[in-house]
């Protein structure tokens, strides 16, 4: 039987010993923070005016990655891309938050691009994109609009608010893409799985296509 020399049986200790004590790469990974956490330090920056200034100059930078589909400031060029200027932040970053955590979904492109934003980076795109002006381009007709009214006030006021502007992590309707406002209506309603919630499901579920449209056109008029 060959014995090891002392010399190697040493070091071969010493390694075994530094591998055992070194942290595993999974346990140096940073525990990201709960969606909670992030709105509480979304309200925490919007209370404080220091804070607010430097987190708007920082999330135009972290915002300039929504630019190619939704438009400079959030204003969509696109019928079919939703308007993110002038929309409440806690619903921005709630938004963002399901992406990440795959409750949400959308293209490969911009899933992957909301990941790589940091948590930091999401909490400060959202107060950015909300403080920015909506611009309105499109005008519709006013017996469409007026006829989307009424059904607006049977079935929509109760959670987006007479003005439409929606509350915390209530979007704000106002101002929206009247063909993203559709597609999205019609999303609920098919219980496709695509837009998922419980109570925009049982609002929708008896819509009519024609139902729909009004109501695109009447938030359309809406200003924020």
């Amino acid at each position: 039987m060959s014995l090891i020399p002392f010399s190697s049986l040493a070091g071969l200790l010493f390694f075994t010993t530094i591998a055992a004590a070194a942290p595993s790469r999974d346990a140096e990974k940073p525990i990201p923070p709960t969606p909670e956490a992030l709105h509480s330090k979304l309200a925490q920056i919007s209370q404080n005016p220091a804070m607010l200034s430097t987190a708007l100059k920082d999330g135009q930078k972290a915002a300039s990655v929504c630019r190619h589909c939704h438009g400079a400031g959030g204003n969509s060029l696109l019928p079919e891309i939703p308007n993110l200027a002038s929309q409440n932040a806690a619903y921005l970053l709630e938004q963002m938050n399901k992406f990440v955590q795959g409750k949400r979904k959308s293209s490969e492109f911009m899933t992957g691009m909301i990941k790589a934003l940091t948590p930091d980076e999401r909490i400060n795109a959202a107060l950015y994109l909300s403080r920015q002006p909506i611009i309105n381009r499109l005008v519709v007709s006013s017996a469409q609009s007026a006829t989307g009214k009424q059904m607006y006030d049977k079935v929509c006021i109760n959670c987006h608010g007479v003005s439409g502007t929606g509350s915390d992590k209530i979007p704000r309707l106002a101002g929206q893409q009247i063909k993203y406002i559709e597609d999205s209506l019609k999303r609920y309603r098919s219980g496709s799985g695509e837009r998922v919630d419980a109570r925009m499901a049982g609002y929708t579920r008896n819509l009519s296509d024609a139902d729909i449209q009004n109501l695109a056109a009447y938030l359309s008029t809406l200003r924020p």
